[in-house]
């Protein structure tokens, strides 16, 4: 958590950014437990994404920041989005069991990475389940709650902002109105979890600093924009996937010169969303 003021002090803006898949820590019961080598799971973290918003605080945004990996607990899903098959005995009847991310293996608890191979060599207890809950996706979901609220109680609404990275497959699947290879997507759950206005500003942010965007395409929105995401209540939630070409080597894992320009680009855009009239959004 990275705060622009001290706690309990007053938001200076209604900003709160999202980072949910930029943790790197795996505890060593989950490592005893898996199948896949360390780097096969570490494909799936959204690597540097919380350098890119690094800056934010000093503008006036509050972050909050995932510390564990993706592969351990996924923070974008409903805390007891759960597969059966990956469980030793049944789980309780509030687990969530039969959604279309479960089913892709892609629930709380992931059952699979690097391209469809299953995690774990063992079937885990619900017991595992529940402390990954109780240690990493509580505490961060709690945060974000009283961020929110610190916003809303402060300038009269929220804007929270998720950020993630896609993989350049999947970004060159997808085609920008302009035609190019897609470099960005604005997920907002099409027009469900925010004002058309916050959306249509990132956008042409985004767009004037060069960036070619898509919309909710192949991205609408995971778990994060669609829970919290409210306009009626005066809480609006988007979705920001970067293309990783853009800032790192794929296959090394290593950072190229294209992260500078994304962090300088990132805090031009969080000073447009500062400047932005609240009152529009309405």
């Amino acid at each position: 958590m990275l705060r622009a003021v001290p706690a309990g002090a007053p938001p200076p803006t209604a900003l709160v950014f999202a980072s949910p898949h930029s943790g790197d820590l795996y505890p060593e019961d989950m490592v005893a437990a898996v199948r896949l080598p360390l780097e096969t799971l570490r494909a799936s973290e959204d690597a540097f994404v919380d350098r890119i918003i690094g800056g934010a605080p000093a503008l006036g945004a509050a972050v909050v920041r995932a510390r564990f990996a993706r592969a351990y607990v996924d923070l974008n899903r409903e805390p007891w989005e759960l597969d059966p098959a990956m469980f030793d005995g049944d789980l309780p009847d509030y687990a969530q069991g039969r959604t279309a991310r479960v089913a892709a293996g892609l629930g709380t608890i992931p059952r699979v990475a690097g391209e469809g191979r299953p995690i774990y060599g063992r079937k885990l207890s619900f017991d595992e389940a529940r402390t990954r809950v109780e240690l990493a996706h509580r505490p961060y979901h709690d945060a974000l709650d009283r961020q929110l609220a610190a916003a809303r109680a402060a300038h009269g609404a929220a804007i929270l902002i998720d950020w993630h990275s896609m993989p350049a497959a999947a970004a060159r699947g997808q085609r920008t109105k302009g035609g190019g290879v897609c470099d960005i997507v604005l997920g907002d759950r099409f027009g469900a979890a925010c004002s058309p206005k916050l959306t249509a500003l990132v956008e042409r942010e985004l767009e004037a600093l060069g960036y070619n965007v898509a919309r909710n395409a192949p991205y609408a929105g995971g778990y994060t924009t669609e829970h919290y995401g409210r306009p009626a209540k005066r809480t609006h939630a988007l979705q920001i996937e970067i293309n990783r070409a853009l800032y790192m080597d794929e296959t090394t894992r290593a950072p190229t010169d294209g992260l500078a320009r994304l962090i300088a680009d990132a805090e031009t855009l969080t000073r447009a969303l500062a400047g932005m009239e609240l009152s529009a959004l309405r």
